[in-house]
């Protein structure tokens, strides 16, 4: 059971939360690199799980290096991938419809604070048609730092007008948990299931297995 009153906001992170979006960066990226003559695999990205996608072009820049594109034109043409992805395959996942609707109706602010760049945001939103429902939205792209920085989370927070210690994020990797604590605030964790297990998540307050359970625990 979570006690809903102790909390003035609820944030969501986007990616593997809203939507199961991350076996699609997998396949985005997996695509482009292989396109540059980087022959990397979707098990190599869980390394670069959760940060912005500059800042997993610059680690694998550095880490496997290419020479037929920019990195601009890589994260570029990921972008792109993703967009088409996302439009092919855009649901939610269980449970995200009817708690983002729950939420609305108690009183509590909700929000949207995720790496990915605000065209993705824009995507997703209107592939699953949830838009209305978050008070505020805001992309890391905006900050210097990505998550796990806790900025993204603390602007949220401002823009909200909430306290950080009234806030509940809702996360699904470590990378993003740690953002959120960071931020002091307390952190559900739903894993997302495409991850190879991570016993680091249990630094999460809360771990459900899908968003239905942790609507089930508000409500009770």
């Amino acid at each position: 059971m979570i006690d809903l009153k102790k909390f003035d906001a609820v944030i969501f992170d986007m990616d593997g939360v809203l939507i199961d979006s991350e076996p699609l960066w997998k396949i985005a990226m997996e695509e482009v690199f292989a396109s540059v003559g980087c022959a990397l695999t979707r098990e190599d990205f869980q390394k670069t799980v959760g940060l912005r996608i500059d800042e997993v072009i610059e680690f694998w820049h550095k880490e496997a290096g290419w020479e037929n594109a920019s990195p601009k034109e890589v994260e570029q043409a990921i972008v792109n991938r993703m967009i088409e992805l996302i439009q092919e395959n855009g649901d939610p996942l269980p449970g995200v419809l009817d708690t983002t609707e729950y939420l609305k109706g108690v009183d509590v602010k909700v929000g949207l604070a995720t790496s990915s760049y605000n065209i993705l945001i824009e995507t997703v939103l209107d592939a699953i048609g949830i838009r209305e429902r978050f008070e505020v939205v805001h992309s890391a792209e905006n900050e210097e730092y990505g998550k796990p920085h806790p900025a993204v989370y603390m602007t949220v927070a401002k823009e909200l007008g909430v306290a950080a210690e009234r806030c509940l994020v809702i996360e699904d990797s470590l990378n993003g948990i740690i953002s959120g604590r960071a931020a002091k605030m307390k952190v559900v964790c739903i894993p997302e299931k495409t991850h190879h297990p991570e016993p680091k998540l249990s630094v999460a307050d809360y771990i459900f297995e899908d968003m239905s359970l942790f609507l089930e625990a508000i409500k009770s």
